[in-house]
């Protein structure tokens, strides 16, 4: 990252804690695909909010308000409490589940309720399978992830 867009999002999540009174430090990472932010907080399960909706709403702020500063799109992925990376955890393992269940049972299964960032991991999870295959279907609220059996 440059110094100049570290600056940039320290500045911005900064203002952004000050503005919802959350006290809080945060680590910043940028790869190519996006900037972490790891934000350490006594407030996380107000910053989390319920099933993660909080959280998701305040990574798509911090990257529009980011993203204008630096004048190009650049996603913020924000991690508080190691919320995500849990996620992540049960996530892997609901993939080898569905997947055990697609191959036994030889038809697809739909899995309901998932963000996008969580249908991207199991997308990824999936991506080299050689006996199935994932794809999310449906628009906003209603997109489901399925996986089904290669043809």
């Amino acid at each position: 990252m440059t110094k100049n867009n570290e600056v940039i999002v320290k500045e911005t999540i900064d203002e952004l804690l000050k503005l919802l009174q959350i006290e809080g430090s945060a680590a910043i990472i940028e790869t190519e695909e996006a900037i972490s932010v790891n934000l350490d907080t006594p407030d996380s399960g107000m910053v989390i909010g319920h099933h993660g909706d909080t959280l998701e709403s305040l990574q798509l702020i911090m990257s529009l308000c980011v993203s204008k500063k630096i004048g190009s799109f650049k996603r913020i992925s924000l991690e508080v409490g190691d919320y995500k990376k849990n996620r992540s955890e049960w996530l892997e393992k609901l993939a080898a589940d569905t997947r055990e269940k697609v191959i036994t049972e030889n038809k697809e299964v739909h899995l309901y309720d998932l963000k996008s960032w969580e249908r991207r991991v199991v997308h990824l999870l999936f991506q080299d399978d050689k006996e199935i295959e994932s794809e999310s279907v449906g628009e906003g609220k209603d997109r489901v992830l399925v996986v089904k059996p290669k043809s």
